[in-house]
């Protein structure tokens, strides 16, 4: 073995490096010739796995026991977990892959939990050292570097830190560049195999994923700065971005979908502050296509993972948006991403990595995304508590933004009642009613608590809307939910005494609790409730409230509305108004009342201003009382005229 001799990483080559290349020149087999009992192997990550050298590994014949093998996820062969080869192999995964999951299920094989960025400092400290270390790479450029290609993360750091490298040089792997390369001087032998890179196709985003990949789109502002994983769901981010401007990606994975955002000249890079205009990744999984499309590509800059999965790298980056995934999330907000209850499934990998860095940027976004169900629609993946047996990897301090394809639920800073409440109501609606039963025999919420099933669906949704201020600020309004309940109390005791007597008709300082959840928590059929929402310094306020009850016997509505002082007469209450006449038209209500006191000569303006056609009104002990037909003007029957 020659790995003393190597030139320390990142040292100029000593001597001729072309002959180095056809001395250390061998065929497969040399993995057997090295490769001793007790001896701690590692395996290049992800599509870069060496697959020749890989099953060259099991390929000996007697005489080695209790060697360990130590990886990332890989997409390709994993024979040394065959129950045959137990004596001789222990599989020890750091992130858990397909190919490797059951036999770590079965105990032969094991699982070390840590975080991504922090492998790469196990190697080089030598709490893991490394005797050998199996990777692809490129074929030499004219200076005799060899980059890793799709998979530099803990490879780097793999090749760095062992003893004996041994390269599988494959004229298919793309060169990669960036903190991406190894010198032919820094290798024990050398594998000429050429096979095609290992390829990874997920499905195409469905409904499900295509309504969170909506959801989550609607959170990432212009400029912001990506991570993203691989799977249908960021997919279906990506496919949902195409109107937004200068983003850019700094990321530890990415795959196909970047490529058209490029292309569109979505992602510039133009705003990150650390490798501007670039595209910094440190693996990709996908297919030719991408593979190709990296290969030499100067856009790109690959880093190992103790770069890209730093925090504090990553927290330098204004609106940093990190999207990750998990198994399930309790009422809580513990997130479990790494097993099903006592099965282990995958890995902590980078999630905390992102989630850290993201929450420390300035107007940065952490996002768990999720389908609210499982197994068909049989399982809710939003729960009480969470299987017997599950990991949390995400800790509720740590957790932001939950989204599924029935809302964003904001959980950060939020109390354990409000937290229930915003993911029993991003939950599947089958499941939510169970959710509520079981948050009031926990204590998590009150015991008149109920769960409102229409949230979150589309045709809620679809009552959503937006209106820019005549000052320029952008007020969102939405169908009032049950974690509005403190924004409301919060809103109404910053009314002046003055607005609060125009709404009420009387002088009033007080409204109990139960008021205001008896008002969230509506029937959507017979009550709506719009509210506005600013969002200032990044925190949401209700400055506007409005709101109409049916009468059934009449299909008439009665109105009211309350606007907070400081946001008064900049156009807020008329669009109010106006939502409300659609969404009641649309719902075949005929007409709406209402009681403005006489003093209140804005109210009255904006009845006169926005009704459809003509308002009647009456005054009686200084209240009048307005009513207005909510049919068109075009569709409404003519009056014949009186004679005389």
């Amino acid at each position: 073995m020659r790995g003393t001799d190597r030139p320390a990483a990142g040292g100029y080559p000593m001597h001729n490096w072309r002959e180095d290349y056809a001395r250390k020149l061998t065929g497969p087999d040399v993995v057997t010739k090295h490769v001793r009992s007790g001896q701690r192997v590692f395996i290049g990550s992800g599509a870069a796995e060496p697959q020749a050298l890989v099953k060259a590994l099991t390929e000996q014949r007697g005489g080695i026991a209790d060697a360990q093998i130590i990886h990332i996820m890989t997409l390709g062969v994993a024979p040394y977990v065959d129950p045959k080869f137990e004596e001789g192999f222990r599989h020890n995964a750091f992130f858990i892959g397909a190919n490797t999951r059951e036999a770590i299920a079965e105990c032969r094989a094991d699982y070390t939990p840590l975080f991504l960025s922090e492998i790469p400092r196990m190697f080089r400290s030598g709490r893991f050292p490394l005797d050998h270390a199996l990777i692809q790479v490129s074929p030499p450029d004219e200076h005799g570097f060899m980059s890793y290609g799709v998979s530099v993360d803990i490879v780097k750091s793999g090749a760095e830190s062992a003893r004996n490298v041994i390269a599988q040089v494959n004229p298919r792997m793309p060169r990669v560049l960036g903190d991406a390369f190894i010198h032919v001087n820094q290798v024990d032998a050398i594998v000429e195999h050429e096979e095609e890179i290992l390829e990874s196709r997920p499905p195409e985003p469905d409904e499900v994923a295509r309504r969170i990949g909506a959801r989550i789109a609607e959170l990432i502002e212009d400029g912001s700065t990506m991570q993203m994983g691989i799977g249908t769901i960021p997919d279906a981010v990506l496919h949902c971005l195409t109107d937004k401007k200068d983003l850019g990606v700094h990321t530890e994975m990415f795959s196909d979908g970047v490529i058209e955002l490029v292309e569109r000249g979505v992602i510039t890079g133009r705003c990150k502050p650390i490798n501007t205009g670039k595209i910094t990744a440190s693996f990709v999984l996908g297919t030719r296509r991408l593979y190709e499309w990296i290969h030499d590509n100067p856009l790109l800059d690959f880093h190992p993972t103790e770069y890209t999965n730093d925090p504090f790298r990553i927290a330098r980056h204004d609106k940093m948006v990190s999207i990750n995934s998990a198994l399930e999330i309790d009422l809580t907000g513990q997130v479990c991403a790494d097993s099903i209850g006592n099965y282990f499934y995958s890995g902590i990998g980078g999630q905390v990595d992102f989630v850290r860095g993201a929450s420390r940027s300035i107007g940065g976004k952490p996002i768990i995304a999720l389908p609210s169900t499982a197994h068909d629609g049989s399982y809710s993946r939003i729960v009480s508590t969470l299987k017997p047996g599950a990991g949390v990897v995400t800790s509720r301090g740590d957790v932001h933004y939950v989204v599924t394809e029935f809302g964003a639920a904001d959980l950060h800073g939020k109390s354990i009642r409000e937290r229930a409440l915003a993911l029993i109501h991003v939950a599947h609606p089958d499941f939510r009613e169970d959710l509520m039963r079981a948050a009031r025999e926990r204590a998590l919420v009150p015991d008149e608590q109920v769960a409102v099933l229409a949230l979150g669906t589309p045709g809620v949704d679809a009552l959503a809307s937006s209106v820019i201020t005549d000052d320029g600020r952008t007020i969102r309004v939405r169908i009032a939910e049950p974690v509005d309940e403190d924004l409301m109390i919060e809103a109404f005791y910053k009314l002046s005494p003055a607005t609060l007597y125009k709404r009420f008709h009387g002088h009033i300082k007080r409204l109990p609790r139960r008021s205001f959840k008896e008002t969230v928590v509506a029937d959507l059929d017979r009550h709506v409730i719009l509210v506005a929402i600013a969002s200032p310094n990044d925190r949401e306020i209700i400055v506007g409230i409005a709101s109409y009850d049916v009468d059934t016997a009449t299909n008439a509505a009665e109105i009211a509305f309350i606007v907070a002082d400081e946001w008064q007469l900049i156009g807020i209450g008329e669009h109010l108004l106006t939502r409300l006449i659609e969404i009641a038209r649309d719902r075949g209500i005929v007409s709406f009342t209402a009681e403005v006191l006489h003093e209140n000569a804005p109210m009255l303006h904006l009845f006169h201003k926005c009704a459809p056609g003509k308002v009647h009104s009456t005054i009686e002990d200084g209240v009048y009382h307005i009513s207005f037909s909510l049919a068109p003007v075009e569709l409404r029957k003519p009056v014949a005229p009186t004679e005389g």
